[in-house]
């Protein structure tokens, strides 16, 4: 059997075992501590733009939170990409809110800013404006941001920008993550870097970030002994995992570059086969961290051969891929939402497949990707 090929394992890079080691050697494992604020600083001093950081123990705590503090409650109207992971929309459940789903565009695969206003405009005919609007940077890719902080700005309606996959992504020179009114980051095993777990919520209102951090501990009150005025959860990040996210840091440049490297050996292996398209960035103004690379098969130029042919046979040979996510319209849990769409998250998920993407991977198991794909093609 051939070694498994990862779609996207975590890449350790040595470093983080000094800030772990250090953690223990003064004793500080618990939750909060040096490199949970040594992190958010990192991540700061990378992001630019006077961001502010609140380090989690998931991105879904960050989204989680970042609604709480927009003020999202009961059978309010959250406005959230259609194509994306469930964890996007299910904050938005958590609170008794009602996700209001938006398709994508062809471009980007991110929200779709003609049929957002769409959505934005039957809502306020039905008399309820949205509390916020969750846009996603799906699998890296910036989305049409500019458009989509217009038509917010028009309306009044705080934007969440979920950057989970986009970490080191760039819209017109500024990083993904410094977009939205509140923004949040992954740092799950599979992502760009990891802390094994986490997330944090970004933001530059510093308001915003202090009261996440609030939250994240129990919303304990500043008394000596345990008073609590509100509900808060059991959200912070612990020291040793953010010691990892420290070593990390190090290494983030070199992973972004990895990963386009990935990409841009995927661009050039199927260039001149008929029916297979490389997501890439629209224009000069886009850069993907490529988080992960995605094609389009399109079996009426490849003979009949589908996306679900390909991911077999590389699963046949151990090899890991997975389609894209499946639209939360499509999802049984969300059936009964309200979808504004065109048909475009539905065609990616039936024609999108996304290859091993992982900064680890090596030239020769970059090649057993392609050969095998030409050969199902051929």
């Amino acid at each position: 059997m051939t070694p498994r090929i990862l779609l996207s394992p975590p890449h350790i890079c040595g470093k983080e075992s000094d800030f772990i080691n250090d953690a223990f050697a003064k004793n500080w494992i618990a939750p909060l501590g040096e490199n949970v604020t040594g992190f958010e600083q990192d991540l700061c001093d990378f992001l630019g733009g006077n961001i502010h950081a609140a380090a989690v123990n998931t991105g879904t705590a960050a989204l989680h939170l970042a609604l709480i503090i927009l003020g999202v409650k009961r059978d309010d109207y959250v406005i959230c990409q259609d194509l994306t992971f469930i964890a996007t929309v299910n904050p938005a459940v958590y609170l008794g809110a009602t996700p209001i789903l938006v398709d994508s565009e062809k471009e980007t695969w991110n929200m779709s800013p003609e049929l957002l206003e769409i959505a934005i405009k039957d809502c306020l005919k039905k008399g309820k404006k949205p509390k916020a609007i969750i846009w996603v940077n799906l699998y890296g890719m910036p989305a049409k941001i500019d458009e989509i902080m217009q038509i917010a700005q028009k309306y009044e309606i705080p934007l969440l920008e979920d950057a989970a996959e986009s970490l080191g992504s760039t819209y017109k020179s500024r990083y993904c993550g410094t977009f939205g009114d509140i923004a949040m980051i992954s740092f799950n095993g599979n992502k760009i870097i990891t802390t094994t777990n986490g997330g944090v919520l970004l933001s530059k209102n510093k308001e915003y970030t202090d009261k996440a951090r609030f939250l994240a501990s129990q919303a304990k009150d500043n008394t000596p002994h345990y008073q609590h005025s509100t509900i808060g959860y059991n959200y912070a990040l612990s020291n040793i995992s953010a010691g990892i996210g420290r070593g990390q840091m190090i290494v983030l440049n070199d992973r972004i570059n990895a990963r386009r490297a990935n990409n841009a050996f995927y661009q050039k292996a199927f260039a001149e086969i008929s029916g297979i398209k490389v997501h890439q960035e629209p224009d000069e103004n886009y850069f993907s961290n490529h988080w992960l690379s995605c094609i389009l098969v399109d079996p009426k130029l490849t003979g009949g051969i589908t996306r679900e042919d390909i991911r077999l046979k590389l699963w046949e040979y151990n090899i890991e891929t997975r389609p894209l996510w499946k639209p939360m319209h499509l999802q049984p849990v969300f059936k009964d939402c309200a979808f504004y769409g065109d048909g475009t998250s539905e065609k990616l998920f039936e024609k999108g497949l996304c290859l091993p993407s992982g900064s680890n991977l090596t030239k020769e198991e970059l090649e057993e990707v392609k050969e095998i794909i030409l050969q199902t093609i051929k």
